[in-house]
């Protein structure tokens, strides 16, 4: 597709994308609205309206780079205070919610996956990236598409679904509490803090020059012997039989063996790493430009020529998983703040259910869906893989 942009413009294109990211965390803060459909969202729009309108190209260089670099060196940085012994004590109630919603999505995978495997093609791995993403956020998915070699058009056609279907998913997510069928449902929290959006939760803070430096010394370190881990394991495991292919998808998985290592890293020296502060906004901004970089691909033309049935199967996956989520929730008497923060932390990633929170202005609820979705980065990516190599010897 010609572009006004091209693709080796490389200095334009990375002041669109950190321009998009710096406006969308600019508005989420500064206009209630904004932080009702959450950062993330526009940055996704963002860049789904400059793609259409043939303003920056589909495809560069510089959303490689994004993907094979930001999106490594951002969750290390995200997990740096994932201490497990915190995430048990402080995520409380959510912790387990989160699990039902986690297996929401499990459930809406394997049931859309056996109800489309007859129209579109390597719809297992597409399950598989849909189960990763679905219970850890587009961070997730990133892994996936790592971990299941689908071809590009197939792997862009979801990418846009998944994009279309997200931003309406959370538009309906945050009008659930104020519709009249759940009105009696019992919350958690009282609103009482909305009008204070994001910018309440992102606070100023004192970061010094050494937080910044080890923080990304660590990041990096993680993502560098990740990735050396990975390649040795690939390499001696052999291909020889299924058993061996599924040990080898999961344990030299790149963005697995991270997850691990940094969980490792940072349970291990909790107390040295609480000391640092930033690597959560690091981390975070990098983030919003995986965000943006994940809408670039979000051709209207595409997902008509290619993704109509994909479309329908994420569709189906999200409806399945928040009907799941509710529903196990009505019956096991969880309050509904904390089933919508847990379906949006699995949907969209702790940083999207963080936003809900701040924006809801349930506040007590902020840090134990931070920690239940960082939990999530790990979870999705052990539920995605599996997921998606049990489906591959089904169907």
């Amino acid at each position: 597709m010609n572009s006004f942009i091209s693709p080796d413009n490389t200095w334009v294109l990375w002041t669109i994308l950190i321009g998009i990211a710096a406006i969308s965390i600019v508005l989420e803060q500064k206009y209630k609205w904004a932080a009702r459909i959450t950062g993330a969202i526009i940055a996704l729009i963002g860049a789904i309206l400059l793609a259409n309108l043939k303003i920056i190209p589909t495809e560069s260089l510089v959303y490689d780079t994004v993907w094979d670099y930001v999106v490594p060196i951002a969750i290390p940085l995200l997990l740096l205070k994932a201490d497990l012994r915190k995430i048990r004590k402080e995520s409380g109630k959510m912790f387990g919610v989160f699990h039902i919603s986690a297996l929401g999505t499990i459930i809406g995978t394997f049931i859309s996956a056996f109800l489309f495997a007859s129209v579109i093609p390597y719809v297992a791995e597409i399950a598989g990236m849909m189960t990763g993403s679905y219970i850890g956020g587009g961070v997730n998915f990133v892994a996936m598409t790592s971990s299941f070699s689908t071809p590009e058009n197939i792997t862009n056609a979801t990418i846009v679904a998944d994009n279309l279907v997200m931003v309406v998913y959370f538009f309906i997510v945050m009008s659930i509490p104020s519709m009249k069928l759940f009105k009696k449902w019992e919350m958690a929290t009282e609103n009482n803090n909305e009008e204070r959006g994001s910018a309440s939760y992102w606070t100023k803070k004192e970061i010094s020059l050494k937080d910044i430096a080890v923080s990304l010394a660590i990041a990096f370190s993680v993502a560098c012997a990740s990735n050396l881990l990975s390649s040795f394991i690939g390499s001696v495991v052999p291909d020889t039989t299924a058993l061996f292919r599924m040990l080898k998808s999961i344990f030299g998985n790149m963005y697995l063996i991270m997850t691990t290592l940094m969980l490792i890293v940072a349970t291990m020296f909790s107390k040295q790493l609480e000391e640092i502060n930033g690597a959560e906004e690091i981390g975070t901004f990098l983030i919003y430009l995986f965000f943006v970089v994940l809408g670039v691909p979000a051709s209207i033309s595409e997902i008509i020529k290619n993704g109509a049935f994909i479309l329908l199967f994420c569709i189906s996956a999200v409806m399945i998983h928040l009907i799941v989520t509710l529903g196990i929730g009505k019956m096991m008497k969880c309050k509904l703040d904390e089933l919508l923060l847990a379906s949006n932390a699995c949907i969209g990633g702790p940083t999207t259910a963080v936003a809900m929170a701040i924006a809801k202005g349930w506040n007590g609820l902020i840090v134990p869906v931070m920690v239940s979705g960082v939990w999530g980065y790990v979870l999705g990516n052990y539920a995605g893989v599996l997921v998606g190599n049990i489906l591959q010897n089904l169907i």
